[in-house]
């Protein structure tokens, strides 16, 4: 959460309002991460700024791995979530996906997670909330939570993706998952399927070179070579991570495959299935053809990766 004037009169006057008018506020933020990562970290949030409204904060160490959460949960009935981090580059330079819906059941499920992040200030220790499905209105839903759900939840969207019999759709700033890396270079190479999607081209290019430089996972670069070459997928060029720099990555995380839609804060990256990340699963195909129509609007605007 880092809002310079007039944004963070918007943000911080919104959640102080609300606590003087009686409503119960508590807002958990990541700690800056001073570790090396396959992504760059977040944006730095400014502690004493939060700890200064009047309402309850806490911070949660990001080290070794992030609190990448970005939800609310208003009145234990309607939940606000996606990839969007609180910051004024997130709202202006990039691109991300924000999800509202108005469901108690949900709700309560992120207030499960809520709580484990609360009483614990462990990553590690959270995330695991239920998943069986639910309903928001007629739409069946599952809310997944890492640490405790991500390997499920990688293998959720594997299998989502390797089952597809129409169209599959992929925004994510890098893909290394091991589950979802070598399904999509297998429907890749198919070519059966209508595949396509975007990334960030300067995140993958550094993973990459990690790869390069750890012979222990050195076998994931054939497979994203594969995935990103045999199927129409465009890199967006955004600025190298450096102190102080701007922040412009492709930043939505959004998969399609045929009418079902996995969209949250999760990278499709092993180091998502370790951080405090959640994603929601939606059964809806409207919903999905809009998000498809998303994922290809941002693509068409960058060229064709390069890795």
């Amino acid at each position: 959460m880092h809002l310079p004037p007039p944004l963070d009169a918007i943000v911080h006057g919104a959640l102080a309002d609300a606590a003087a008018r009686g409503v119960s506020v508590r807002l958990a933020y990541n700690v800056d991460h001073a570790l090396a990562a396959p992504v760059p970290p977040p944006p730095r949030t400014q502690p004493e700024l939060l700890e200064a409204l009047p309402f309850p904060t806490a911070a949660i160490p990001g080290v070794p791995d992030l609190m990448h959460h970005k939800y609310v949960i208003r009145d234990a009935a309607s939940v606000w979530t996606g990839s969007t981090n609180w910051t004024a580059d997130s709202w202006t330079r990039e691109e991300n996906v924000i999800v509202t819906a108005d469901s108690p059941e949900l709700a309560a499920r992120y207030r499960a997670d809520f709580e484990q992040l609360w009483t614990t200030r462990d990553v590690g220790r959270t995330g695991k909330v239920d998943t069986a499905p639910l309903r928001i209105g007629d739409t069946p839903a599952r809310a997944w939570f890492c640490p405790g759900r991500g390997e499920k939840l990688a293998h959720r969207i594997a299998k989502a993706i390797g089952s597809a019999r129409r169209r599959v759709r992929i925004a994510s700033p890098v893909i290394s998952s091991g589950p979802v890396l070598g399904t999509l270079a297998q429907v890749a190479s198919d070519g059966k399927v209508d595949l396509a999607g975007v990334v960030d081209a300067t995140q993958v290019r550094e993973v990459l070179q990690q790869w390069r430089e750890n012979g222990n996972v050195d076998w994931k670069g054939p497979l994203l070579r594969a995935t990103l070459t045999r199927a129409p997928f465009s890199g967006k060029r955004s600025t190298p991570y450096a102190p102080g720099s701007v922040h412009d990555y492709m930043h939505a995380k959004v998969t399609v495959a045929d009418d079902v839609v996995f969209v949250g804060s999760f990278n499709l990256s092993h180091s998502g299935e370790e951080n405090a990340e959640n994603v929601l699963e939606l059964t809806d195909a409207g919903l999905a053809d809009r998000l498809a129509a998303f994922v290809d609007a941002v693509r068409g605007r960058y060229p064709a990766a390069d890795p």
